[in-house]
């Protein structure tokens, strides 16, 4: 098949579409594809989709409108539907949108080049059977030089009654340490400085891999794999998302207070300050016991950031119940909150609720929350003000390019006057000069050579 040998992707979602997206990408070169940053311009046009959200899901098919109608005019084009969509959807994405080529979950992303060669073949294919994910010798497109994105874990076996993420990635399938290690050794010689171990249940790591120890814990958790990746040469930074607090131990805030590479940055979402609510998301812990790993973690280590996901408007939330969640934000003080109204989701229980809650009252406290969000954040990014923080550079200020950007150990996003051809990847300390609720400008002070271990 003759064919302009240029391909496109769009990502829609969380860190695991991205990661997912490098490696398609990578697949795609590896096959003589080229990067096109036009769509128009492209004969694949690749969706990653996520299904998190209903606005997101809605965009999905505005996009893909105005490609089907290209189609019409240019037969050759291919047109792939990837992700949470996908599996979400499945056949019922040929009958709405029927010039699609391949529709294909998450879980088969490492087969895209067998299934876009049958597509080449004159099939239309859809793959959203459950599979063992194989481990991928693709090399991924990253998009940094910088960091990268190490999957860990696949898949997610807890039920929260408004999540589709059981039902669109599968079950857990963890990865073996000696693959990621030398995943991440691959990325140190190619010069990366930063890897984020990926997971949608991250500290489930190895629930699902053989062996135990003699004090009958699994023989490998995300406490082990930290020790045992973290000597990687030419890696300075590790971290890692997404935690369920079902699962923190203190083992592994004590593993990340004694390893020096890894960042004192925690990502764990709490949904809802409400107890009565996290029962009936089937969250299964309290809010008293979210606040114990908290002050663990500030025990442990008193300046780490911490960052979260909330839910408002969830079936049946009321006024009351949602002042709960106010008040564990304005007791916490999170250095970022990521907040949503709730959107029902096909498949999942909550979405059959007869207790939904009005548009108009979800937006209120949406807004409500986001205002009480940034004082905090604000009050939290004063402590950084005079501060000498170490911020590994990553990119040029696309808004000011006489600045670079970067962050610091935890998480904040930084930038400062240099010339990026000279600092990327270098870690540099800069006295911090300005604060803003969620990013900070400063000033260099001295530049860290990286050093191997």
């Amino acid at each position: 098949m003759t064919m302009n040998r240029r391909y496109h992707i769009t990502t829609f979602g969380c860190q695991m579409n991205k990661a997912d997206s490098e490696r398609m990408a990578g697949i795609l070169e590896d096959m003589g594809f080229e990067w096109s940053e036009d769509p128009n311009d492209a004969n694949v046009i690749l969706y990653n989709t996520c299904t998190i959200r209903d606005n997101a899901e809605q965009k999905v098919y505005s996009y893909l409108g105005r490609q089907a109608k290209r189609k019409h005019e240019q037969p050759d084009l291919t047109l792939v539907v990837a992700g949470c969509v996908a599996q979400q959807e499945g056949e019922a994405l040929l009958r709405r949108v029927p010039e699609l080529d391949l529709v294909m979950g998450p879980q088969h992303a490492n087969r895209l080049k067998d299934l876009l060669e049958s597509v080449f073949d004159g099939n239309q294919v859809v793959a959203t059977e459950e599979v063992h994910i194989l481990e991928d010798i693709t090399q991924p497109r990253r998009d940094s030089k910088v960091t990268a994105w190490v999957n860990v874990i696949y898949g997610c076996n807890e039920r929260c009654t408004y999540c589709v993420v059981p039902n669109v990635r599968g079950v857990e399938q963890s990865r073996t340490p000696e693959a990621i290690r030398a995943e991440m050794e691959l990325l140190g010689k190619q010069g990366y400085k930063e890897v984020t171990l990926l997971g949608q249940n991250i500290d489930a790591y190895g629930r699902d891999l053989p062996g135990s120890t003699p004090e009958g814990r699994h023989l490998n958790t995300l406490t082990d794999l930290l020790y045992y990746v973290h000597d990687v040469p030419g890696i300075e930074r590790l971290r890692f998302a997404t935690s369920h607090p079902r699962y923190f131990t203190e083992r592994l805030i004590k593993a990340c207070a004694e390893l020096p590479k890894v960042c004192e940055h925690f990502h764990i979402p709490f949904q809802s300050g409400d107890n009565e609510l996290l029962k009936a998301m089937s969250r299964g812990y309290t809010h008293e016991k979210y606040r114990r790993i908290i002050d663990t973690i500030r025990r442990y280590m008193p300046d780490a950031s911490i960052s979260a996901d909330a839910i408002v408007g969830f079936p049946g939330e009321t006024e009351e119940q949602f002042e709960n969640t106010l008040k564990l934000v304005d007791d916490i003080g999170f250095d970022l909150l990521n907040t949503a109204a709730y959107s029902p989701r096909p498949g999942t229980p909550a979405a059959l609720w007869d207790n939904q809650l009005s548009e108009e009252v979800k937006s209120d406290r949406l807004q409500r929350l986001n205002h009480l969000v940034n004082v905090k954040a604000a009050e939290r990014s004063q402590r950084y003000f005079g501060r000498i923080e170490e911020v590994l550079v990553e990119e040029q200020n696309t808004k000011d390019k006489t600045q670079v950007m970067g962050r610091t150990g935890g998480n904040r996003l930084t930038f400062f006057t240099g010339d990026i051809n000279e600092l990327r990847g270098q870690i540099v300390k800069v006295k911090i000069t300005e604060v803003r609720p969620f990013s900070l400008t400063g000033e260099p002070v001295e530049v860290r050579e990286a050093v191997t271990v």
